[in-house]
């Protein structure tokens, strides 16, 4: 019997298929906290610990990598972290997995086609949204994947459909997908925003239709002009037109590295739009979400008992 994800531990993860997960934050009733941390940022908030490790330990139910790459060839290949025991070593998701025991995910970019790529030569392919990719991830162990834009990506709303479609083509129902547009919002309005060429609920509609399992906007307050009701119109359209598709909030922008009063606030709207789960981004200090911010999350979303339990109960 699958558990809400909230109330897991180790050994429950340990024994979770993709869709077991996906079925564990729905039981949890929009009180999932992601936690992002960037990969090459150069050395982690803690230099004795990962930052996935302490974002875990501050109250994160599940953790997303960005800046990750697959490709070997990449300086982001991997997580690089030294230790005094190991020297300096090159972390894979399932190092990551054993590390935090909660499930972990990699971000990968939806490709602007039309674009000249500079952005993306900086750093490989490695970190694209394709086939070859959502495969490695696959292999890697990684329990989903997050595909969307950076900043300066330029993508448009029309390459994260694009990558959609490939992702559900191609490991749909072995890893779950999410996808969406909640930031990277100079060249094409984020989702959400009523400034947007393309109506939102179109939008909606493709990414649904091409398999998401999880789609993601913008957490009001925390991107320009978005606000409670227009996120809470979409959520709702979701998950009416399909009770089996789930929605994340996502809180950046670098307010995440903002005062613990912001990140309160933030949470309760967040909590208002019926998002399922509520995300906090990695644009705090070295490549980390606050510590004192995820924990805040955490607090206000689902409260004192079940945060101590989630930092408390990690091994068991």
């Amino acid at each position: 019997m699958v558990k809400r994800l909230i109330s897991c531990t180790k050994s429950d993860f340990e024994k979770m298929t993709p869709m077991d997960l996906k079925l564990s934050i729905r039981l949890s009733e929009g009180r999932t906290i992601l936690g992002q941390s960037f990969n090459g940022m150069g050395n982690a908030l803690l230099g004795s610990v990962t930052n996935p490790e302490l974002e875990a330990a501050f109250g994160a139910d599940i953790l997303l990598l960005n800046g990750y790459s697959l490709d070997e060839k990449s300086p982001m290949y991997g997580v690089k972290h030294y230790s005094h025991a190991k020297g300096m070593q090159i972390l894979h998701v399932k190092d990551i997995k054993e590390l935090v025991n909660r499930p972990v995910g990699i971000y990968l970019e939806c490709v602007n086609s039309e674009g000249e790529h500079l952005y993306v030569n900086n750093f490989s392919l490695g970190r694209t949204a394709t086939k070859e990719n959502f495969e490695k991830a696959l292999e890697e162990g990684a329990d989903f994947i997050i595909l969307g834009a950076n900043p300066s990506m330029n993508a448009k709303i029309d390459d994260i459909v694009a990558a959609t479609k490939v992702a559900g083509k191609t490991v749909k129902g072995k890893i779950m997908i999410f996808s969406g547009k909640w930031e990277d919002g100079v060249y094409e309005k984020v989702l959400g925003d009523p400034m947007a060429k393309k109506p939102a609920k179109e939008f909606i509609d493709e990414l649904m239709d091409a398999g998401t399992d999880v789609i993601d906007f913008p957490a009001p307050g925390s991107r320009q002009g978005i606000t409670v009701d227009m996120i809470r119109d979409l959520v709702e359209y979701v998950h009416k037109k399909d009770a089996d598709t789930m929605t994340m909030s996502f809180i950046d922008g670098s307010v995440e590295g903002a005062d613990v009063d912001t990140i309160r606030a933030l949470a309760i709207r967040s909590r208002e739009t019926g998002a399922d789960i509520h995300a906090i981004g990695d644009a705090g200090l070295a490549g980390s979400s606050l510590p004192e911010n995820i924990y805040q999350l955490s607090l206000s979303v689902k409260g004192r008992r079940l945060t101590w339990e989630r930092m408390a109960g990690n091994n068991r």
